[in-house]
């Protein structure tokens, strides 16, 4: 029987008719796996209170938010499934929405995934990217980073991806743009559930900002400004309470 499974983007509050810009959610997964990616898995879950906050937020200028589901929990070696189904996400958004420019918000596979996004078609390209504990390895490559603004975050105590990866690749995106900063989000890991409130903030502060609906955030504008290494060894700081 074939497999009908197919990727999702799902919606997060009310869409704004006449969307000005697109935020995609991408979640995490497995490296391996061609089981169900569905709603109930914590990867999922996981980021659902970053949509939520950057629905809230963006609405009234007019942004969009999808969390996007993959067909599999996997990236599954030279498939790049969830890859793949980021691609066809960005060409359903093209098609209905041909001038809106996108931000990609991704943790661990999905933020790897959001760093290796193609340029996608002119007028809705790909503007910038935040990648959260992402997964990376050492031959993942940076070339269709260029003209994007970048910004990786990831916790000093994270077990299940390699704090170092992120910054070797940082280091890379670099050579091809200037535009590339990297937070330390000290005293957490990959759950992403220590500091919250300080993950959820920089993530809302960095997608306004690039969307051009509120001044870049000088606490980011300052660690890309910074050279290597300060500036891919950022301390994230407190959100105000």
């Amino acid at each position: 029987m074939p497999d009908t499974r197919a990727p999702r983007v799902q919606p997060v509050g009310s869409p704004p008719p006449h969307p000005t810009g697109l935020v995609l959610v991408l979640h995490g997964g497995q490296a391996r796996s061609h089981g169900r990616a569905h709603a109930l898995r914590p990867a999922y879950l996981r980021m659902l209170p970053f949509a939520r906050v950057l629905a809230s937020a963006g609405r009234p200028h007019g942004i969009a938010v999808g969390l996007l589901r993959y067909r599999y929990r996997g990236w599954n070696g030279a498939d790049r499934d969830a890859l793949a189904d980021l691609e066809w996400a960005m060409e359903q958004h093209h098609r209905r929405h041909p001038a809106v420019p996108v931000v990609l918000v991704g943790h661990s596979m999905g933020g790897r995934a959001a760093l290796l996004a193609p340029a996608g078609p002119p007028g809705s390209r790909v503007r910038a990217v935040c990648a959260l504990a992402p997964w990376l390895v050492d031959t993942d490559p940076v070339e269709q980073l260029a003209g994007r603004t970048v910004l990786i975050a990831h916790g000093d105590r994270d077990r299940l991806t390699d704090p170092a990866e992120s910054y070797d690749y940082a280091v890379r995106a670099r050579e091809v743009t200037d535009r590339t900063c990297r937070f330390e989000v000290r005293g957490d890991g990959h759950a992403l559930l220590r500091r919250h409130r300080d993950w959820s903030s920089v993530v809302r502060r960095f997608v306004l900002g690039e969307l051009g609906v509120e001044p870049v955030d000088p606490e980011i504008a300052a660690a890309l400004r910074e050279p290597t290494p300060d500036g891919l060894r950022a301390p994230l700081a407190a959100a105000p309470r």
